[in-house]
Order: structure tokens, then C-alpha cells, then sequence
């Protein structure tokens, strides 16, 4: 153990990562793609970092060398809970498994049932991951490995942070990650005794919400550290505009909150090495994503039109991703040689308006409803352009994946967009097409510029190259990250 007056040093760090998802095991958006690279990335940096999941079916089936730690037993509703450890597929990162079968091993998706019902225990399911995380820091559940830093991620992990701060003795410092700050984990305050937490702590002063139980509140309220997954967000969500009501607690929380960029697997999501399409290519080879294109349309049963601009979309298809804005400009655009490619889930109207656009404009318009990793790799490759027009994007990383495919992005100026994304205007940085206003004529002009553009072939591909070249790996990040730790730890320990 670690003296109180003493702080680690980055590289002997230990930090445990707490969320619900993580690639490849179980995905629903961007948060499993930052689970799986940034823990590695700072593996690589020396710190000793290992996971927490929840032992859903995929997980308890992919975790190598899966090994019992301790046995918890009867708790949150489950009468037999377990903590293992193992690998994490593919790398040699350690990852803990919390093996609770009655509320883990189901049919359907994290968080819910294959009718798109939320499982009516997710206060429990949820609750049960935090307080596991703040039993390893308390060094109770593994004495073999304590953390210094519980990183709970979105509301799924957000009670970590309560128990360290409010029921467990520990030394280590929480830091809590919003990636969405929409999503909250609301449930009914009559089930608050499940959580055995002190009652002072049902007050809006603690984790009451508009008379709900708010997840997220207890790692905005909780947590040593708050940051958000782009520095631009982090300012957005302390305005009425984009706090969800949440805006007067992340103001009050001042120079505690701040903004770390995601950064993206270059392993994974690289069309030099890319297995998934159908050939690979970089910034000085680009004839390989002309055969990418080709193969595209051949497969999607697109007109097969190399002047055609191919717009991509790999993306839920909600308002909030600004696909109504789409939508909407989309007949003024495909007489213009737009062509369109969707895979993707969400508002069930905008899936069957989706469908309708693809059953209008056959050999234009073709949409999937559903989600395919590899078939996402070759719409990346494949596409001209891809279009992230979301009202608000805490991060986003498709536009990224844009970037680094030469596949150049169409985005509004919020949030991780604005943070990624220089407009194309600047002759220097200028990597993509950026409007402002959420409406359907900003984002068709955006769209102009871009055909006007690509009628100059040399000036195309300078924006494809520039997009390329930007840096996108998760080792800043990850040193960020350090940096936050060791404050964190320093300001918890008197260090």
C-alpha cells in the first residue's frame, strides 16, 4: 500500500475502469470503442490498468482464463454473485467479471429486453457494478490489487463514485466520464433503499432528480474528477442549452469538470491493415479507396457512378443525431449526383422514413436498418463523405474514423464535431464540411460546397490527405488522463 503523504508516479498507477459495454464484446455506440482503447493505451504508458464489467452472456463467454476472486454471495436481488478475473480476448488486459447470473445472463441487450423494454432491475444491475468497483478500492474484494483511481464510466458506473465517496473507506480518487449526458439512469425514488445509502442523500442535494433517483447525479456529485469526452462539451453541458437540467450541478462543480478529447484504435480502424474492405489503401495510395467505392455501390446496389458523391451514415438514427435534418434535405440533393448509404438504428419513425427514401430512390438511397462492424469498416472506406449532423455530439467518433479513411466529414459546429473537424474553408487545417444552424438548409449548403469542391479533383484530395494526416490516437488522451489521475490523487491524499 501506499503511504498517505505519497502518490503514485504515472507509470505505477492503478486504475480500474468501470463501465457496461466495452468492444468487442458487447457494443451500443462509441462508449465500448473508448473502453476498449483507452485502458490500453494507458497500459502502454506503464500504468497497471484493469477493467470491471458486468458478466453478461458475451462476456462470461469471450473472458480468457476466467478465475474465481471471491465469492460474494447474496446481494442486489441476485442470491449468488461472484467476482472473477481473467484476460480480455485478444490483449493482456485483466478484466474483472461480476458473475451474477439472475441479473446479467439474459436474452436481449445491456440494458434492454429484445422488445426495446429498459429491464425493469436496472437500478440494481447497475447499482450492483458500482459497488463492486468501490469494494476493490476499498480493498476488501482483492487484496492482491487495489486501485488508486476508480474511473466509472457514463451513468451505468456513476454510483462507483457515490459508494467511494459516501459508504466505503478508500484512498483512492473516483474520476467519472459523461459521455452522453442525455442518458441519466432515472428511476423511481421509492426503490432507494435497494441501494443502502444514507436517506440525507434523497435531497437534490444528493442524487435526487425532479423527484426521480439520478445515476448520473451521483458521479456529478460524487466524483473527485468529472471530465467529458471533448473539451467543447465540457463547456456545452454547463449551459442551460445542453445540461438535460443537470446544468446548475456541473457549474457548481467549477474547475473539477473538464474536457478530454477521444481519441480513436488506429489498430482497428486503419485502411492500410483493414481486413474488412475490399482494398487497402493510405493518404498517397488512394486508388484503393476508389475500388472501396465501387465495391460499395456494387454491393448496396447503387448506381454504379464514380462522379457520384457517396454520403455515408453509420449512426442512430434519432433527432438528437440530426437525421430528420437529413432527411429533409435529401430531395433537393439527389438530383445533384448525392448518392446515400445508412446503417443504423433508433426512432422507429426515422427508420421507416429511411426506409421509404430507399424504396423512392432505388440505386440512389440504400439503407440497414441494424448494425454490422465489418459492414460499418467498408461504408467508411467506401463513402466520399460521412454525416454526423448531430444537434448535440458529445464526442462523436465516426467523423474521426472519416478522417482517417480520406472520407471527409459533414458535421454541425457542437461539441467533439467542432473539437475534430476544421472546416474546409481554412486552406491550412481544413478537413471536412461544418454548418451551424440544425436546420435542413444549413446542412444542404454545407453539402453544395462540398460538390463544388469535388468538381476540383486536386483540391479534393488535398482535404482527403489533410483529414489523413490529423493526429487521432488515443496516446494524448491517455496522457491527459495521467495527468487528471495524479492531480486527482494528489488533492485526496495530501500528496
Amino acid at each position: 500500500m501506499t503511504s498517505p503523504a505519497t502518490t503514485p508516479q504515472a507509470a505505477a498507477l492503478r486504475v480500474l475502469h468501470v463501465a457496461a459495454e466495452v468492444f468487442p464484446l458487447v457494443k451500443t455506440g462509441g462508449l465500448a470503442d473508448v473502453v476498449a482503447a483507452l485502458p490500453v493505451a494507458q497500459a502502454e504508458l506503464g500504468a497497471d490498468v484493469r477493467l470491471l464489467l458486468p458478466g453478461y452472456p458475451a462476456v462470461i463467454e469471450s473472458v480468457q482464463g476466467a478465475r474465481p476472486v471471491i465469492d460474494i454471495g447474496a446481494c442486489f436481488g441476485a442470491l449468488r454473485v461472484r467476482l472473477l478475473l481473467g484476460r480480455m480476448p485478444g490483449t493482456a488486459l485483466p478484466v474483472y467479471v461480476i458473475d451474477a447470473p439472475y441479473l446479467y445472463r439474459r436474452a436481449g441487450g445491456p440494458y434492454q429486453a429484445a422488445d426495446g423494454e429498459e429491464w425493469p432491475d436496472n437500478l440494481q444491475r447497475f447499482a450492483l457494478l458500482g459497488w463492486v468497483a468501490a469494494h476493490l478500492a476499498a480493498d476488501d474484494a482483492d487484496p492482491a490489487w487495489v486501485p488508486d483511481i476508480v474511473h466509472a464510466h457514463d451513468w451505468h458506473a456513476a454510483m462507483a463514485c457515490a459508494f467511494v465517496a459516501e459508504h466505503l473507506p478508500t484512498r483512492a480518487a473516483s474520476v467519472f466520464t459523461v459521455h452522453n449526458l442525455a442518458f441519466q439512469g432515472l428511476f423511481p425514488m421509492h426503490d432507494w433503499p435497494l441501494l443502502g445509502l444514507a436517506s440525507r442523500l434523497m435531497s437534490p442535494a444528493g442524487l435526487e432528480y425532479h423527484g426521480q433517483l439520478s445515476f448520473m447525479k451521483a458521479g456529478l456529485k460524487f466524483a473527485d474528477r468529472i471530465t467529458t469526452v471533448s473539451p467543447t462539451y465540457a463547456q456545452e453541458i454547463a449551459t442551460h442549452e445542453f445540461g438535460c437540467g443537470l446544468d446548475g450541478v456541473i457549474r457548481g462543480r467549477g474547475a473539477t469538470v473538464s474536457g478530454i478529447l477521444n481519441g480513436i484504435d488506429e489498430a482497428v480502424w486503419n485502411p492500410a491493415t483493414d481486413p474488412a474492405i475490399a482494398q487497402r489503401f493510405d493518404a498517397e495510395r488512394l486508388a484503393g479507396k476508389v475500388a472501396c467505392k465501387r465495391a460499395l455501390q456494387a454491393e448496396l446496389g447503387l448506381q454504379p457512378d464514380a462522379d457520384a458523391l457517396l454520403l455515408v451514415v453509420v449512426s442512430r438514427l434519432t433527432a438528437q443525431k440530426g437525421m430528420d435534418l437529413l432527411l429533409a434535405a435529401l430531395p433537393e440533393l439527389l438530383p445533384q449526383g448525392v448518392q446515400l448509404a445508412v446503417q443504423g438504428t433508433g426512432d422507429p419513425a426515422l427508420e421507416a422514413a429511411f426506409r421509404m427514401a430507399a424504396q423512392a430512390h432505388p440505386g440512389r438511397v440504400q439503407v440497414h436498418i441494424g448494425y454490422d462492424e465489418a459492414r460499418a469498416h467498408r461504408l467508411v472506406a467506401g463513402g466520399d463523405m460521412i454525416a454526423v449532423p448531430s444537434r448535440f455530439e458529445p464526442c462523436g467518433l465516426t467523423q474521426m474514423y472519416g478522417l482517417r479513411y480520406g472520407t471527409v466529414p459533414l458535421v454541425r459546429r457542437v461539441g467533439g464535431l467542432a473539437d475534430t473537424v476544421p472546416d474546409a474553408a481554412d486552406p491550412a487545417e481544413g478537413a471536412g464540411f461544418v454548418f451551424e444552424p440544425a436546420t435542413p438548409l444549413a446542412l444542404g449548403q454545407a453539402l453544395q460546397r462540398a460538390l463544388a469542391l469535388r468538381r476540383n479533383p486536386s483540391g479534393w484530395v488535398a482535404l482527403q490527405r489533410r483529414g489523413m494526416g490529423r493526429p487521432l490516437s488515443w496516446r494524448p488522451p491517455a496522457q491527459a488522463y495521467q495527468a487528471l489521475y495524479l492531480e486527482a490523487l494528489r488533492e485526496r491524499r495530501g500528496g
